[in-house]
């Protein structure tokens, strides 16, 4: 009696095996949006040179799921750019409201913590990880908001960072050069509410300050399209 052969094993190439070892990661989440994608590492890791490891980035970045740009590199895409775009901008209200509903309840001691958290930031930029910038910043920031009376407002504001983590790892991933602009912003903000400051101000800078890193975002990522995003503007009239 005959038996019956074996099934042939496809045997992928360096390329394939590098474009499936990178997908399934991001599939996974393991690579999250904005992950910065080092070809070496990958490479490394896989036992071969850069050289199929770029073509397989190539073909993920045919396909929406890398970007890349010359002399910066590559990263992960946003996976769903529209989402995030809402977030930030519901994000730049609510948090802008509850940081100056916070800032007459902010002691000394939640003052200089801000101004703590926020040297440390200025420090990392020497040696910028966009994960670690991004932890930090929103440690700035709850400590800002933690003061506010406002419940309900206070949960929605936590939410809505919950659902940001969920969408990206880290917006510096896509935008580093906003870093130093925002650490500059965070000073301010800080001095308005020791300075007693009108809350307008206060919730004027706040929401200022997270609407400018989403038109950081969205002229690095669609740089055809008018960033005029703030909630602020659109009131004004300045649109």
């Amino acid at each position: 009696m005959a038996t019956q052969s074996a099934q042939p094993q496809i045997i992928q190439s360096k390329p394939q095996l590098a474009y499936h070892f990178v997908k399934e990661r991001i599939t996974r989440r393991e690579y999250t949006p904005g992950y910065r994608l080092v070809l070496g590492s990958i490479a490394n890791a896989l036992d071969m040179s850069v050289v199929p490891v770029r073509e397989a980035i190539r073909q993920l970045e045919a396909e929406g799921l890398v970007t890349f740009e010359r002399n910066v590199g590559a990263h992960v895409s946003m996976i769903d750019d529209l989402a995030y775009r809402s977030s930030m901008q519901t994000l730049s209200i609510l948090e802008g409201a509850a940081t100056a509903l916070a800032a007459r309840q902010m002691s000394e001691d939640d003052i200089q913590r801000a101004r703590d958290v926020n040297d440390r930031m200025i420090q990392s930029l020497s040696h910028f990880d966009p994960h670690e910038f991004t932890s930090l910043n929103q440690e700035f920031h709850s400590v800002l908001f933690s003061r506010c009376q406002n419940a309900r407002l206070f949960n929605l504001v936590e939410a809505e960072w919950g659902r940001l983590g969920h969408l990206r790892a880290s917006t510096f991933s896509f935008v580093p050069s906003r870093a130093r602009e925002s650490v500059a912003e965070h000073a301010e903000i800080v001095r308005l509410i020791e300075s007693g400051a009108s809350l307008a101000d206060i919730e004027d800078a706040a929401r200022r300050h997270r609407s400018a890193t989403l038109d950081a975002y969205i002229d690095r990522e669609h740089p055809n399209e008018p960033p005029c995003l703030s909630p602020i503007d659109i009131r004004n009239g300045d649109c």
